[in-house]
């Protein structure tokens, strides 16, 4: 059955307001039809779906509410002006969505299989847009984790999402981790650490990432501490050119991600048969 809304005080509008604002825990707030297409293809709960009365004419935004409705608790239709009041952009898309916030912790890590662990640690990232667009790379990139330490943007917060655009649905994620536990769980896992630093004298194309690695990424504006690099198993660069100090951090993981999966899918080649 679907709600029809009028109000601005509707409870349910209020309830989405609240997690949009990050005042109620235990869901997540997903805005736009393709965010929204990422949630529900990635089996995430859906608590309720509200969609503005336009977006339902268009072809694939009805037939995304008609699956999204078959699952959800309450699904409710508002007006353009009313979605404007619950909307986190300044141009509203439409439709927007709670779901239940993923899990995210040690034990999600600790499921995954994979005998050659990937993982990318970011510390104290608190750009949410980095964060959503290094889990988006980190997934692309064929990672089997991610870690997120205190004082790094929530990664389940509405600006993450839009950059990870569905990666944080699926990527195992474990997060508020003090950078000392983090290190001391990749050294009981076997997983050797390795801190991005711009003056480290290996590069990174020089190491074996075909091993179980985890790659570490700083601060924006400082990077990683002397001390902090010196907790890690290695330290690598990226060679710049010109008068150029740093890369975006986004950007220098991306680089050492790919070269972690070129060197990944080489052994695969090699150790597959003909």
């Amino acid at each position: 059955m679907i709600l029809n809304i009028t109000s601005r005080d509707n409870s349910l509008l209020r309830r989405v307001r609240a997690v949009r604002d990050g005042k109620l825990e235990g869901l997540i707030y997903i805005e736009g039809l393709r965010l929204c297409e990422e949630a529900l293809r990635s089996g995430l709960e859906i608590d309720s779906v509200i969609f503005s009365e336009e977006i339902e004419k268009k072809e694939r935004a009805a037939a995304v509410i008609a699956e999204l409705g078959g699952v959800c608790n309450r699904l409710a239709s508002v007006s353009e002006k009313l979605l404007e009041t619950i909307s986190y952009t300044k141009t509203p898309q439409g439709i927007v969505a709670l779901a239940k916030r993923p899990t995210s912790g040690r034990a999600r890590l600790e499921e995954t299989k994979a005998q050659q662990p990937l993982i990318v640690i970011l510390h104290g990232i608190n750009n949410p847009v980095n964060v959503g667009a290094i889990l988006r790379t980190a997934e692309a990139a064929g990672a089997t984790g991610a870690i997120t330490t205190h004082h790094t943007s929530d990664p389940f917060s509405p600006k993450s999402l839009r950059g990870a655009m569905g990666s944080a649905f699926r990527l195992p994620i474990w997060t508020e981790v003090a950078y000392e536990d983090v290190l001391s769980w990749c050294g009981k896992h076997e997983i050797r650490t390795v801190g991005a630093d711009a003056q480290a004298n290996c590069l990174y194309t020089e190491i074996d990432w075909r091993d179980p690695r985890a790659l570490i990424v700083g601060p924006e504006a400082t990077g990683l501490t002397e001390e902090e690099i010196e907790g890690a198993d290695e330290a690598v660069r990226i060679p710049m050119q010109g008068s150029v100090e740093s890369l975006n951090v986004g950007v220098a993981a991306a680089i050492v991600l790919y070269e972690a999966a070129r060197q990944r899918e080489q052994r695969d080649a090699v150790s597959s048969p003909l």
